[in-house]
């Protein structure tokens, strides 16, 4: 049981969604502007919002599309701030903002954007949660709506959960929710082995993910919010969601039933299934492209991992990937391909898998990675970012990689080793 856990932690892929392969850079300005993020001294709020003040600036870096000034102002939230002294140290935007809780614990938080060199208020805003542990979100609406309000391109992703499963211990996996640095965390499904998680939906309500607590292993589909649980499949060997679509109404599904995985493809609207790969090997990680219409996945027909794709209404298999002889898992989304790969060791000895970018209309290749096990790449919807997860030197964590700012930012794990994880 465990060696296929193994062998598919390396193999399951994630979705897809466009990215520019020659990943360049559109802005119609040579400079960014600068923002200062200032907390309101009327506020009674003041650890909390600390959190999301740090929060905020880090949402607005890793945006691409605004430079943090670090420098001291502080008014109450009605003043309006000294234009003329902002101006002299170069600032741009100044937001300030404060928050209040009421005896349900519901939070607010309030905001206020001055454009400095036009001397206005330009945005004003508030955020409400119902808890107040839940502060990295209310941060991430109000970047994402500076963001919006100038046009940027979108980071709307930065509001959508994260799903985790992160081991516990021999035997135990937990499936946790949590915002994408990791600061929210809430587990949802605890108890035994339940690894792979995959949101099943736009909306975010129910995941796909494999049980070991049965007496096979079992792919079970849950609603995160009413905790019904439905079982999707058994198998005698390994069982995954590895991709779904995008209305949510076809699920991929790696099974070994008869000791070697296949593909099979799953229709949520009636529960039927047809198998779609039939190779005396090992098939896994399929991945919808093509309007639903073709997969790519991972094969070892060629006596290594590598990356194939077919038609769901043919037989006939094209190898994609012709770098590296272990290509562990891939995400794809029309020309374009992100794929792990195992490279050589390096001169410490440690085995390194790395994230590489690739387009199948040209021979250009670009890898994203540089150390450590970089595992299950998930791209944003807009393309722009791409989610992983890192381990190295024993830590586990979250990564984003700005594409188009060729960036790479890392949000660890406290407590447990992430599995895999989907966006």
């Amino acid at each position: 049981m465990f060696k296929y856990i193994f062998f598919i932690a390396f193999f399951i892929t994630s979705s897809f969604a466009q990215i520019d392969a020659n990943l360049e850079i559109v802005k119609k300005a040579n400079t960014l502007p600068k923002i200062l993020i200032s907390i309101a001294t009327d506020s009674s709020e003041i650890a909390t919002l600390n959190k999301i003040k740090n929060s905020l600036a880090k949402d607005l870096e890793i945006s691409g599309h605004f430079e943090l000034i670090k420098e001291d102002s502080s008014i109450t939230y009605e003043q309006i701030p000294d234009i003329l002294a902002l101006s002299n140290k170069g600032v741009d935007l100044y937001l300030n903002i404060s928050a209040k809780k009421d005896n349900s614990g519901k939070y607010t938080l309030f905001s206020k954007l001055f454009d400095i060199n036009s001397q206005a208020m330009i945005l004003e805003k508030s955020f409400t949660t119902l808890k107040e542990n839940r502060y990295p979100f209310l941060a991430h609406r109000s970047a994402i709506s500076i963001n919006d309000y100038f046009k940027a391109p979108s980071i709307a992703w930065m509001d959508k959960f994260v799903v985790l499963s992160v081991y516990k211990g021999s035997g135990k996996a937990d499936i946790v929710i949590g915002d994408y640095t990791l600061k929210f965390k809430k587990t949802i499904i605890s108890g035994g082995l339940n690894i792979f998680p995959k949101w099943a939906n736009k909306n975010q309500r129910s995941i796909y993910y494999t049980s070991y607590n049965y007496n096979n292993p079992t792919l079970v589909k849950v609603n995160i919010y009413t905790r019904q649980k439905e079982i999707i499949m058994q198998s005698e060997g390994m069982i995954a969601a590895s991709d779904v679509n995008s209305d949510g109404s076809k699920v991929l599904i790696t099974a070994s039933p008869n000791s070697q995985p296949d593909i099979y493809l799953y229709n949520a609207s009636n529960k039927s299934k047809r198998k779609v790969t039939s190779y005396s090997g090992i098939d896994v990680g399929g991945q919808f492209i093509d309007n639903d219409s073709r997969m790519v996945f991972v094969s070892d027909r060629l006596g290594y991992p590598n990356i194939f794709a077919k038609s769901f209404n043919s037989r006939g298999v094209e190898k994609l990937v012709y770098h590296s002889r272990n290509n562990s898992s891939a995400t794809s989304f029309n020309d374009n391909i992100v794929y792990v790969s195992k490279d050589n060791d390096n001169e410490l000895s440690t085995r390194a898998f790395n994230l590489y970018l690739m387009s199948t209309k040209s021979d250009d290749l670009k890898r994203l990675t540089a150390s450590g096990i970089n595992q299950f790449p998930k791209f944003s919807p807009d393309g722009e970012s791409l989610l992983f997860i890192k381990s190295y030197k024993g830590h586990s964590s979250i990564g984003i990689i700005r594409l188009n700012f060729n960036k790479s930012y890392l949000f660890e794990l406290r407590g447990g080793k992430i599995q895999s994880i989907d966006w």
